[in-house]
């Protein structure tokens, strides 16, 4: 995961995803971050490139509906998946299917863990679209984006004392990979 504020740098092969920072305190504009979605997908490419976050409104779905529609086409145009950040509420206003390309689960807390985020997850797989859980820095939000089907999902978790908590996801990781489920997905 990278958003204009970071400035790191993606390593050889390995592919990424793109956010727009806008949950973050150093959003750049709609314009800045478009022109640094341009340079990183020309510098790392479109085929290593998992998803674009179109500009949306933290924990407000009118206001991220009225943000990312225009967005999605331009970020498909440079040959990447558009991703909408599903916001508490947009299950009323209804989700854009077709406009999109990786379902975001953005959001409060108590939304993104809750009832309409999983069956809005379990509608965007059935639909052929990837799904993303954010701000996911625990093994029980970890096992909640697996139970839902994500395809993956960031967090700042490593940001705040590597040394130790690098171990720890890697275990959690391995629980999830050999820890049979008793309901069955």
């Amino acid at each position: 995961m990278t958003t204009p504020a970071q400035g790191n740098r993606i390593p050889d092969g390995a592919e990424y995803f793109c956010d727009n920072g806008k949950f973050g305190k150093h959003y750049v504009g709609d314009v800045r971050w478009f022109e640094w979605l341009q340079r990183t997908v020309a510098r790392y490419g479109a085929e290593r490139c998992l998803g674009a976050v179109a500009p949306d409104v933290p924990f407000d779905a009118a206001g991220t509906l009225a943000e990312s529609l225009p967005w999605l086409a331009r970020i498909r145009e440079l040959g990447i998946p558009a991703a909408f950040a599903a916001q508490d509420g947009c299950d009323l206003l209804g989700v854009p299917w077709d406009a999109f390309d990786v379902l975001f689960i953005a959001g409060s807390t108590e939304w993104k863990t809750g009832p309409i985020a999983e069956r809005l997850s379990r509608e965007a797989k059935a639909r052929g679209k990837w799904v993303h859980m954010g701000r996911v820095n625990s093994r029980h939000r970890l096992r909640i984006a697996e139970w839902f089907g994500c395809d993956s999902a960031d967090g700042t978790y490593l940001a705040f004392g590597p040394d130790k908590n690098l171990g720890l996801l890697r275990g959690w990781l391995n629980e999830l990979h050999h820890t049979p489920s008793l309901f069955g997905t």
